[in-house]
């Protein structure tokens, strides 16, 4: 049974970071690599998207303990755990769905999402990179860490068994569920020009996880 978006995470709160540090992949690397490419400006602000329990903050913080953090995410459980880890920190957490929130306008010197937005579709995420373009300051970027479908045909067969578990479920299609439904990197990179970014790059990948770089 699909799950809604903020229960599934909350329900694996005990066995998250565990999970997403040993279970997947390189996740060590990318999320210290994620870290490594946030500024290292003292005071800076940042945009975490899907913060969860602030994973690449570990990373992060002892590289810029002044950082300014504004996390966003839709499970209550994962900002405590987060607020709880790092409570000498500046951190501001938003209960919330990023794509509905407002972020304001110059006010980030970078954001970052990792492992968060494969969940959505890229007629979702323009208007949400839109956005998110808005709330960066001049030189400003947008550190995306997350895994790609690695050809069309996956990309539509994730989407498409998405939609039949939502009509055999009848579940509204408006409201947002757990399932794993990631773009390529192709139209991912399509959705951020789409957006304004000036620029978007491939700074590193393993495997199926790649790392982007959008500069506004």
């Amino acid at each position: 049974m699909l799950e809604k978006m903020g229960d599934f995470f909350d329900n694996r709160l005990n066995i998250y970071d565990e999970h997403q540090l040993n279970c997947i992949e390189s996740a060590h690397d990318f999320y210290c690599f994620t870290a490594e490419n946030l500024p290292k400006k003292p005071g800076c602000t940042i945009l975490d998207l899907g913060c969860g329990t602030g994973l690449e903050l570990e990373y992060y913080f002892p590289l810029n303990s002044s950082a300014k953090i504004t996390g966003i995410d839709l499970a209550p459980g994962m900002l405590k755990r987060l607020k709880e880890k790092f409570s000498d920190k500046d951190i501001t957490l938003i209960l919330g769905s990023y794509f509905d929130l407002p972020f304001g306008f110059e006010k980030f010197d970078a954001a970052v999402s990792v492992e968060s937005l494969h969940h959505f579709t890229a007629e979702e995420k323009i208007p949400l990179y839109k956005k998110l373009r808005e709330s960066l300051k001049p030189n400003g970027y947008f550190i995306l860490t997350d895994y790609f479908s690695l050809s069309d045909e996956e990309e539509l067969s994730h989407r498409n068994e998405l939609l039949r578990l939502k009509k055999e479920q009848g579940i509204d299609d408006s409201e947002f569920y757990h399932y794993d439904t990631p773009l390529t990197v192709q139209h991912e990179v399509e959705c951020l020009i789409s957006a304004g970014f000036s620029s978007v790059e491939v700074l590193n990948k393993w495997r199926a996880t790649h790392t982007l770089k959008a500069s506004k």
